[in-house]
Parts: C-alpha cells; structure tokens; sequence
C-alpha cells in the first residue's frame, strides 16, 4: 500500500464518491493535525491500548502482507515504522505465532537493501512453491521524491528454519517494472501467486489507467517464478480509481467452510476479487468465474464494481490480505484499523494502527458474499463469563449488563423480533449507501423495529457510549430490510476526534423474527459481526470516561417493538501471552 491519503481528493474524484456511494471522511492534512499543541490526557492512557488485538508496543503498523503457514508457525509480516508513530521509513516486521493469537516477535525480516528497494518496501504477498519453498513479492520503491514502484522478489536464506528469520534477494531483481503508457506511481502490492496446470504462474499487481479512474488488476505470467510478461490486459478492471492490495482466491461451493489453495482450480469453484480502492480506504470484492484460458474475471453482479458493492468489513478495515491455512483448511482474513484519533495524539501516545482480529472467510450459502467469523482460536482467551436469557426489552427502555468487566470482552447475543408491522418504510435513495442512512437514523432516533442492540464502552451516566444496532425497514413490496450500524458518535467528550458512523445492510430473512450479534470490545476497537457474520463493522473510540472498570455494557431499544434477548453471554477476555512485535 502506498502513502496514506487524507489530504482533499480533486474534484472528479469527489464526483466518482459521490455516485459510489460513503466514504470516509475526508481527514484534515497530517500537517494540520502534527500542529494541534495540546493532547488531552484520557487518550495517554494505557488503557485504550488494546488488550487482544493485535499491534506491536510503539510506533506505525499499517499492512499485514505475505501471512502464511510454514512448518508449524503461523507467519504475520507487516508493515511497520521503526523510527515513529506516523507512516514512513516503512520496513517489514515479522511476528510467529502457533495459533494467530499469542505472537512472538522476531527481527525485522525485509528492509530496504537493494537498488530496486532503497526507498521503500511496500507491501506483498507471499507464495508457497511446489517444493515447498516460500516465494516473497513484494513492492519497492528504487528512486527517491517520486515513489516509483517496481516489483521484487525475495526467499528465506535457510529454508529449513521453521521461523523464516533471515531473507535474501535474488540478483535478477527486479521481476516487474511499469512499462511505457503506465503509472508508475500508482502500481503496487502483487498477490499471492496461483497456477492452473497449464505450466504458467500467474500473479496480479494493483494499478491505475493512466489519466482515468479505472483501477485495474494488472496480470502477469512466468514459467519459471523469475521472469514475468504481463499480458495484454487487466484481468479486471473496473472505474473505481486506484486498486491497492489486490487479493484472488477460489472458494469452495456455497455453504462449504472449508478452504481452498490459491492455486487450486476446478469448474465448480467461484473466485473472489478484493481491492482496497485508495480512495475511499475501504476494501470491496465480488464474488465471480475465473476462467483461466482467457485470463479474464467476470463479477457474478455486473454492477458489483461500482454500485451494489460488498465490503469485507464496512468500517475501520483496510488493506487486508488473506491466506489459505493448510493446517485447518481454512481461508484467513487479516485487515489493518488505523487510528480516527490526530498525528498529535498518535505522536504523544508513540503508537498508531492495530490489526482485527484474523478471520475465517468462507462463501455464504447462498452464493452471493462472504461469511467471516472470528478464528476459533480466539476462544481460549475468553474467562469469566455472565449469562442473560428471555428478556424483554420494552420500547425506550434499556438494561445493563453487570458482572463482568466489560472493557475487554467478547459478546454474543441473539434477539428476537415478535412483530415487523412498525417497521419503517424504506426510502431507495440509500439503497447503496447505507452509511448515509446510518447518519441520518442514529441510535438516537426513534424507530418503529429498532434500533435495538448494544451500547457498549459506556459511562454510567451513558454520556458516553457506542452504540451497534440493528434497524428494520420495509421496501416497496413489504420486504424487510435489515441495516447493521456502529454510531461511535457519543463514544467519547475528548474533542477533535474523527467519529463517523459505518453502516452495512445485512442480508438475512428476519421475517422468522431472529438476528445474532457478536462484539468484540477492547478499549479502543470495537469489532462487530452481524447474523453471523453476513455484515462486520470495525470502529476505533476513545472514550474519555468509560476506560477500563468505568466502562459499562447495556443492551437497549430505541424501537417502538418489543425486543427479546433470547440469549446473550458475554465474557472477560484475557491477554494473549505476548501481543505486538
């Protein structure tokens, strides 16, 4: 990925957003913000540092890249500013872990060292070879003022050593340079590699059509995993702007859990192409065919590009990067939150960004998105638990949850909906921009089946709090529709913070009258998966008063419908063994 931008886009791109639908927030410029003088003391605290996320113990962590698992050890390497807690000096971290949760950090694993890296490693991705060697590409950065991107290539020096500790670049570097009619500043982040028995490797590159905004997955081939053509034509594009950290993988069938091998190919298999499009620091896909002979991918919703588009997470959640795991054959997802606080805060607390918690991604069953769920393994942290069951919440009314502390817990609640007659009626103009409607019906305002969920990182007096909710509407034909949102904006009275809402649509039949909420809390991040995991909602908070034992968890209804808690248990979550690098 390359520089982070929160500087004002230029007018046609502005346009483009707005015809895309949300966005975030267009920030002020990290100058702006370097000069704000005074940081108030609730954000030093080390209680909004996370307790089990994921983040080393100072400085800038952005992009997870190359994750793999080699010989027994789990590999995250990222991207990561030894000198401070703004984003530059950028090398590649390294982390292990045996179960993606307790990590251990190793030394920096690739620096800038060549010719062709000098002035930067950006990010990469990692590719197993048949003789099982692990193959690094990766963008570097080979003249400086300019970033001019070109691709690289880097191997483990000993093979053998299960920590991957020490890398090499080959002399032939660099495999990939921009070619004449391309932008060179806007061509980065290559893929893990695939091939389909026809003796051909064949690895995407993110890029920008020059003087447009078609973003494109730019294709190259090699026989031998050191020269590299690229072909004739994207293997897709689409008219979105920059593509940045591109992913594609196959998924197994509707409804199967298990995952595939980048590189395994079948008639029946459906394919997922992810790009973080730079601006508007989301990450969209699509689910489509691949065919292999044509080298083309085709969306199975032509207007998934643009319009009706799915996101992995629809808040705080860039950059991510997935792997297959061959040890429980599974699809892991691993994305980057950055801080919504100032370069000032980040400055004076010495450290910026965490990664979400890694998850499981499989293909829903019917065929149309994504499922994601937490890695299982993030269970063996759960302690003390307390349990809620047949509660009704009546209209306007809320409860708390006591007897735990909530501050660092993991949540799972199941409501149920006896009745959708008072559901509001829904206006189409927001049907691609569910954030927009987010804004406008808040936890705040009154509704006629929600908004009913949790309030979370809450003070007793509920001052502050952040609410993630569920709001039921009807289309034109009495359909229900379901909006999931995050509303942080009463999540802290610290001012000068960036709190905008995040909002997805979940598509799940709720006429049957049930819904499911998982939150995961930890100080500052809220992570959230809705009806199992259809619609996830990460936000960053900052609460000034509702830190560590302050900090409360009540479940409310702001509805006009009754509200059932079938269940919910929530449970202290405990530190993972060592967290960071």
């Amino acid at each position: 990925m390359g520089t982070p931008k929160w500087v004002v886009a230029p007018l046609a791109l502005l346009l483009l957003l707005q015809l895309a639908g949300a966005s975030h927030e267009v920030r002020r410029s990290l100058e702006a913000e370097a000069a704000s003088p005074s940081v108030p003391a609730s954000i030093l605290s080390p209680l909004l540092r996370t307790g089990y996320h994921f983040q080393p113990p100072m400085n800038w962590i952005n992009d997870p890249n190359g994750p793999l698992y080699y010989k027994g050890w789990y590999h995250l390497f990222y991207q990561y500013n030894p000198k401070g807690a703004v984003w530059g000096n950028i090398i590649w971290a390294h982390s292990v872990s045996r179960d993606l949760i307790n990590w251990i950090a190793l030394d920096p694993a690739i620096k800038p060292s060549i010719p062709t890296d000098q002035f930067g490693v950006w990010s990469g991705s990692a590719t197993i070879l048949p003789n099982g060697t692990v193959a690094m590409l990766y963008t570097g950065i080979d003249r400086p003022g300019t970033n001019y991107q070109i691709q690289n290539i880097a191997f483990p020096k000993d093979p053998s050593d299960p920590l991957l500790r020490e890398w090499v670049k080959p002399g032939y570097n660099p495999i990939a340079v921009p070619e004449a009619g391309m932008n060179a500043t806007q061509f980065r982040d290559p893929t893990t590699a695939w091939h389909a028995g026809d003796g051909l490797w064949r690895m995407l590159v993110g890029g920008l059509k020059p003087g447009t905004l078609r973003g494109m997955a730019i294709l190259y081939r090699s026989r031998d995993f050191k020269h590299w053509v690229r072909a004739k034509h994207p293997l897709h594009s689409a008219l979105t702007g920059m593509w940045e950290c591109p992913d594609f993988f196959p998924v197994r069938e509707p409804g199967k859990t298990n995952g595939l091998d980048t590189s395994e190919f079948g008639p029946h298999y459906k394919y997922v192409l992810k790009n973080s499009l730079d601006l508007t620091r989301y990450d969209y896909y699509t689910v489509g065919t691949y065919n292999n002979r044509t080298e083309r991918y085709v969306p199975d919703n032509p207007t998934g590009d643009v319009y009706q588009r799915l996101q992995y997470d629809y808040g705080n959640f860039y950059a991510s990067k997935t792997f297959y795991d061959p040890a429980k054959n599974r699809r892991v997802l691993l994305g980057w939150a950055n801080e919504s606080d100032s370069v000032a805060h980040d400055n004076a607390k010495g450290w910026a960004g965490i990664h979400a918690i890694p998850r499981k991604i499989w293909l829903d069953p019917s065929g149309k998105q994504l499922l994601q769920w937490p890695v299982e393994e993030l269970d063996q942290l759960r302690g003390k638990a307390v349990s809620v069951g047949d509660k009704v919440v009546k209209p306007g009314q809320h409860f708390e949850v006591t007897g735990l502390q909530s501050y660092q817990s993991d949540v799972e609640v199941s409501f149920e909906v006896p009745s959708l007659d008072k559901a509001e009626p829904f206006d189409p103009a927001y049907a691609n921009d569910a954030q927009k409607l987010c804004g406008m019906k808040n936890a705040d305002v009154k509704g006629g089946v929600g908004p009913f969920g949790l309030w979370v990182l809450a003070s007793s007096n509920l001052a502050e709090k952040t609410a993630v909710f569920f709001r039921v509407f009807k289309d034109g034909h009495g359909k229900p529709l379901v909006l999931m949102c995050s509303d942080p904006t009463k999540s802290s009275l610290t001012p000068g913070l960036y709190k905008p809402t995040f909002a997805g649509f979940v598509d799940t039949d709720i006429s049957f009258g049930k819904i499911s909420l998982r939150s995961l809390i930890d100080r500052s991040v809220v992570e959230s998966f809705g009806a199992g995991g259809k619609t996830c909602i990460l936000s960053r908070v900052y609460p000034s008063m509702a830190i560590g034992t302050d900090a409360h968890l009540y479940v409310f209804n702001n509805g006009d419908t009754d509200i059932k808690v079938s269940k919910l248990t929530a449970w202290e979550m405990k530190k993972p063994m060592m967290n960071g690098a």
